[in-house]
């Protein structure tokens, strides 16, 4: 390619598109051209040979010979200057690189300076080290050497010292011989003293590693010896006692053998068991496989962690009188916490919600004659059972407190049953003697219809009559007790291992789980290791009922147990244990079989019952609650109340249960499923008020648990669909069908019975069979549309989207109403 005055030019394929930039240049003869592209033509720009770089005015610009055609002196000026603007910034770029490239070979050289110095500082720490280890082996080989020479003269006997010699130097000949003994010892492998541990070893800490014990060493010389003899050498079989549980990983399995694993894997296979060493076969294959190999099965299950918390019979030798455990059973508002405070001289009623107990209370009284009682009060509303019951279980006597003037009620009956179902005595306090319409006789008359014979109506069962408010009577029922308990013999032993029942159990703020316990035998102390139901701990504190920090707690006293890592379950037993490990296993087997019992309990396990599942699940409707108590005891008699509200349309689904104050985890849970938090006797802390509030998730806060139980039912209630009523209000038969344009068919009838209504719905019978139900599209009487048409009168009737009417037909005319229903 050339221009017009025939100077070469080169191709910029590929060059940059910025206006102004220089491309290339070149010579040709003495004219020096320089190739610039602008954003609309790459075009030559001839340079004078002896033009300066800086620019400048150029005198061959006004020669239009020496530019291109149709480029204008300012245009050209232009051009120059934008070629001059160019070669400066390649010489700014130029220097910058080479600046760059500059400070990148400091860099380098620098960093090259500093891993010599390192390599060279790690050199010397190596030589350092090295000389020291050389002169610690050589500090050591000198001091045995000592110690060598200094046991020589002892061990022989002292030869005669010839004149020319010097004390302590030895002589050629022994430095000759010692020179041999360390050249074999250098040499040689002293195989005699391998496996022993010097002085020096054991000081220095060098070669004190794991050595061969005898034993080892003989069986290794043994079988030396057989081999050398040509004998073939088996090693004794060594017959083992295995655990076996009721299910056994094969690993496992090997492992409590001593075997190997692809031994036992090849065995299993050849009984027909295709097996890998991380499945699990059940005891009798186990068993199987270890009487294969010739060990011996020892048969064992995971309950065998509570052997060691079996109750021993004690020594009668050993027994001791303890005081009695009395329960005051009986109706609500009977008066049997306000009998309870006239004996201790307290005021417990008044702290509770409505003036009723809700949970269990345990309390220790001392009566003016010295003797010793331990009072069980417990809550009398119907929805404490469970409570009342194990009441019951740990009690010695039972007070049955009936009112005088309100007789046995169903409280009453159901306190009955379970001390009999205990088979514990029972003492009768008649209450509430001093009112006006009080009736004893009307009492003991009542008792008798459930077997309850009193000693006035000539039977067993001693009966006291007192007033809590005048303290009427009490001293007989102290001396009933102290008469009934004398008839018992009751004894303990008070140094042995602590047996007790938990009374009731709560998360207290500040002091974590607190378990109320009643000690039934032994000594309860200060440190104690103890499992309790699926949990366990060490009694860091015991509080008494006078909220006094005592050290210890014997039979029949009731205490406050601190230091447990959980809630447990009112009515479990405490069990003191030697270790911490066996409490801790026994907790861990005891909640591991209480997850699987329940689900267990929860799992469909055959076809049949999965449809039935389903099927319920399709038909019931459930109210989701969270339940938070403040005691354990409550949290369960408040889940059992709720379980029972509901039919088989409608039930209560209590989601969880706990104690304890409602927490951002409980609200969290009651919004994934919907339901509302009930809280008895808790609050909501701020966290979980605010989260509540901004999750919608409704709080309700109760003291009295039937006015819980009254609002869980009536919500219960709403969940019921409408019960559907249907009204009969009269008949009609069709005497004949005619055909109306714009209409369709129309029967003519006449009402034989009632009355027709145009808003009431029909049913069209033929034969007494019902073959269409639905609705009337016009009423008539003559030509009129009627809402109403009387017994005895004729009428048209149309019926809504359904013409197969015939004469003969009846019509059936009924309403239907729909009735809100509650749960009962």
């Amino acid at each position: 390619m050339s221009d017009s005055d025939g100077k070469k030019t080169l191709g910029l394929r590929g060059a940059s598109s910025r206006p102004g930039n220089v491309k290339q240049s070149f010579s040709h003869g003495r004219t020096k051209n320089v190739v610039v592209e602008t954003k609309r033509k790459r075009v030559v720009v001839p340079k004078p040979a002896g033009a300066k770089a800086g620019g400048g005015s150029n005198p061959s610009l006004g020669d239009p010979s020496k530019r291109p055609a149709g480029i204008t002196d300012s245009e050209m000026e232009r051009r120059l200057k934008a070629v001059q603007a160019a070669r400066a910034r390649e010489a700014e770029e130029a220097e910058a690189r080479a600046a760059e490239e500059k400070a990148r070979a400091e860099d380098r050289e620098r960093r090259r300076a500093e891993i010599d110095a390192k390599e060279a500082e790690e050199r010397q720490r190596e030589e350092s080290l090295k000389a020291k280890a050389e002169e610690d082996e050589r500090r050591k080989k000198e001091a045995e050497a000592a110690a060598a020479a200094a046991a020589a003269p002892a061990a022989t006997p002292a030869a005669p010292r010839s004149p020319n010699i010097k004390s302590g130097a030895p002589t050629p000949a022994a430095r000759k011989k010692e020179g041999d003994r360390e050249e074999t010892n250098k040499g040689g492998d002293d195989s005699r003293r391998s496996g022993k541990l010097t002085l020096n070893q054991a000081l220095s800490g060098g070669e004190g590693g794991r050595q061969r014990s005898m034993a080892q060493m003989k069986r290794k010389q043994e079988r030396q010896r057989q081999k050398a003899m040509g004998g073939s050498v088996e090693r004794e079989k060594v017959v083992r006692n295995v655990n076996l549980p009721p299910a056994i990983v094969v690993s496992e399995l090997a492992n409590r053998m001593a075997e190997r694993v692809g031994a036992v894997v090849k065995a299993l296979m050849t009984n027909g068991m295709m097996v890998t060493q991380n499945e699990t076969i059940d005891a009798d294959t186990a068993e199987l496989i270890i009487e294969e190999f010739g060990h011996k099965v020892v048969r064992v299950s995971d309950a065998d962690v509570e052997d060691v918390i079996k109750e021993a019979e004690d020594d009668p030798k050993d027994l001791v009188s303890r005081p009695p455990v009395i329960t005051i059973m009986g109706h609500v508002d009977h008066g049997k916490t306000s009998l309870l405070d006239a004996i201790r001289k307290a005021k417990v009623q008044s702290g509770e919600a409505g003036g009723i107990t809700q949970h269990i209370g345990a309390y220790q009284v001392t009566t003016d004659n010295g003797q010793v009682l331990s009072f069980l009060d417990t809550p009398g509303h119907a929805a404490f059972t469970s409570m009342r019951s194990r009441g019951a279980q740990v009690t010695d006597i039972v007070v049955l407190v009936v009112a005088a003037d309100d007789a046995v009620m169903p409280q009453t009956i159901e306190a009955i049953n379970h001390a009999k179902a205990a088979k514990v005595p029972m003492i009768v306090a008649i209450n509430k003697i001093d009112k006006y319409e009080a009736n004893p006789d009307k009492v003991r008359t009542d008792l008798l219809q459930h077997e309850v014979i009193v000693e006035k109506m000539s039977g067993e069962t001693q009966d006291v009559e007192v007033s809590a408010t005048t303290g009427q009577g009490l001293d007989e029922l102290l001396e009933a007790i102290a008469l009934q308990a004398e008839l018992l013999e009751l004894k303990a032993n008070p140094n042995r291992a602590a047996v007790g029942a938990v009374i009731e159990a709560q998360l207290d703020v500040g002091r974590g789980p607190v378990a109320t316990v009643l000690v039934q035998n032994g000594t309860l102390r200060q440190g104690d290791i103890f499992v309790v139901g699926e949990q366990y701990g060490k009694v860091r504190a015991l509080i008494n009922d006078q909220g006094e920090r005592v050290k210890e707690a014997g039979p029949s006293v009731p205490v406050e147990v601190l230091g447990l890592n959980g809630t447990p379950g009112a009515g479990d037993v405490l069990n003191v244990t030697d270790t911490e490990a066996q409490a801790r296993e026994i907790a861990e087997y005891r909640e591991k079989a209480a997850k699987d019992k329940r689900a267990a309990a929860g799992a469909a396990t055959t076809l049949e019952q999965l449809m039935a599942n389903a099927k319920v699940n399709e038909t019931i409707s459930e109210l989701p609650l969270l339940i938070k108590a403040d005691v354990q005891g409550s949290a369960e008699a408040i889940v059992q109340a709720m379980e029972k509200i509901g039919n088989d349309e409608v039930r209560v689904r209590v989601l969880h249960s706990g104690v304890g104050a409602i927490t951002d985890t409980d609200v969290g849970l009651a919004e994934a499923s919907n339901a509302p938090i009930i809280g008895f006797n808790v609050r909501a802390n701020a966290s979980a008020r605010a989260s509540a509030n901004q999750k919608g998730v409704e709080i309700r806060y109760y003291s009295v648990i039937y006015d819980m139980v009254d609002d869980v039912k009536a919500a219960a209630s709403g969940l019921l669909s409408n019960e559907i009523r249907e009204h009969f209000i009269g008949y009609a038969s069709i005497k004949e069908v005619f055909k109306v344009t714009g209409v369709g068919k129309v029967a003519g009838c006449l009402v034989t019975e009632g009355k027709a209504s145009r808003a009431a719905g029909v049913r069209l019978l033929r034969d007494d069979v019902v073959i269409h139900e639905g609705t009337l599209k016009t009423l008539k009487r003559f030509k009129d549309e009627v809402a109403e048409v009387p017994s005895g009168q004729e009428c048209g009737m149309a019926f809504e989207n359904y013409e197969d009417i015939r004469p003969g037909d009846v019509i059936e005319i009924f309403t239907r109403e729909e009735v809100v229903r509650t749960l009962d």
